[in-house]
C-alpha cells in the first residue's frame, strides 16, 4: 500500500491519535507527532526508552501505576492479545491526562511477536469539552495562576446549586483539598516552582472530575470542587480518584522530579444547608485528612 517507510511514517505523524511502537523489550521505536501532542514529550526524548522508564507512567482511576504491573503492553507482548484501556498518562508538565488506549501486537511473517503498538487519544469527547466551555464562560472570573474559576465565581456556583437543591431537590457535594506541606515546595525549590505546582494540581483536579462538575483555586494552595448529582458513595469515589491522581502527578524541575499530595474534606448538602454551613463542613473534613496524617479523604 505504501511505497516506503517514509510514506508509512508520514500517514502516522498526521494522525490526531498518538501512537507509538515498542519492541519485545518494551523500549519505544517509533514515536509520532499526536503522541508529542498529547504528552507534551518530542520524539527524541522517549526514543530508545522503555514504557517502564516513568515516562507515561500510566494509573487506573484508583491511581494504581500499571507499569509495573498490570501492563497492557507487556501482557500483550507476552500473549498476542489486543486491549484496550482508559487510563490516565502523565503529562510532561506533570498533570494526569485522561486517555483512552489500544494496544494490538506486531508480528512477523512467521507469526512470531515482534513488538507492539499503541495508540491512544484524549478521552475528553468534544461534547464535554463543550460543556466545559459553556460553564467556563458562565464563570467569568479565572484564577489568573491557574486559569480555573476563582473563590468568588466557586461562591456563585454553591449559592446556585443550593437554590437548584431548595426548588428541586437535586443533590450536590463539596470537594475542599489544600496541597500538603506546600510551604516546604516554595522554601525548598522557590515560589516559581510553587506556582508550577499550583497548576500541576489544579489541571490535575479538573482533569479527575466529570464534564460537568466545577472545579477552581480557593486561595494559596486550596481547591474547591462543586460535584453535582452524586450520592455519599459516588462523591466519595470521585475524592478518592481526585486524590490518586494528584499523588501519581510530578513536577520535573531541575532533573528533581516533585511530587505533592492533597488532603481532602468531602461533604454532600444538607437539608437547611447554606452556602457558609456546607463550607464549613467540608472545610473541618480536610482539616481531619491533615489530623489524620494528610495526604487521604475525610467525608464530613
Amino acid at each position: 500500500m505504501f511505497e516506503n517507510t517514509a510514506t508509512y511514517q508520514e500517514v502516522l505523524n498526521n494522525l490526531y491519535d498518538g501512537v507509538y511502537f515498542l519492541d519485545t523489550d518494551r523500549a519505544i521505536t517509533f514515536w509520532n507527532q499526536g503522541a508529542e501532542r498529547i504528552t507534551g514529550y518530542v520524539a527524541p526524548e522517549v526514543m530508545g526508552r522503555t514504557c517502564a522508564d516513568n515516562i507515561l507512567c500510566h494509573v487506573d482511576q484508583e491511581g494504581t501505576n500499571l507499569c509495573n504491573c498490570q501492563c497492557p503492553a507487556a501482557d500483550t507482548l507476552e500473549d498476542g492479545q489486543s486491549r484496550e484501556a482508559d487510563v490516565f498518562l502523565l503529562h510532561k508538565d506533570g498533570h494526569r491526562v485522561p486517555v483512552r488506549i489500544r494496544v494490538a501486537p506486531i508480528q512477523d511473517v512467521d507469526g512470531r511477536i515482534i513488538g507492539a503498538v499503541e495508540v491512544f487519544s484524549d478521552n475528553s469527547s468534544r461534547e464535554s469539552l463543550r460543556q466545559r466551555i459553556d460553564l467556563l464562560e458562565k464563570l467569568t472570573g479565572l484564577d489568573p495562576l491557574t486559569q480555573l474559576p476563582n473563590r468568588r465565581r466557586l461562591e456563585e456556583e454553591i449559592k446556585a446549586r443550593l437554590a437548584e437543591t431548595q426548588r428541586y431537590g437535586l443533590t450536590f457535594g463539596i470537594l475542599f483539598a489544600d496541597i500538603d506541606h506546600f510551604k516546604r515546595v516554595n522554601d525548598t525549590h522557590g515560589h516559581t516552582t510553587g506556582d508550577q505546582v499550583l497548576k500541576m494540581v489544579g489541571q490535575t483536579m479538573l482533569n479527575a472530575l466529570r464534564p460537568f462538575d466545577i472545579a477552581g483555586r480557593w486561595g494559596g494552595e486550596e481547591f474547591l470542587a462543586v460535584v453535582v448529582n452524586v450520592d455519599l458513595e459516588t462523591l466519595a469515589t470521585v475524592a478518592e480518584r481526585l486524590r490518586a491522581l494528584v499523588t501519581q502527578s510530578r513536577l520535573n524541575h531541575d532533573s528533581e522530579n516533585i511530587t505533592v499530595s492533597v488532603s481532602v474534606g468531602a461533604t454532600l448538602v444538607l437539608p437547611g444547608d447554606d452556602a457558609a454551613s456546607l463550607l464549613k463542613r467540608a472545610d473541618k473534613g480536610m482539616y481531619r485528612s491533615k489530623a489524620g496524617g494528610r495526604n487521604q479523604v475525610t467525608l464530613a
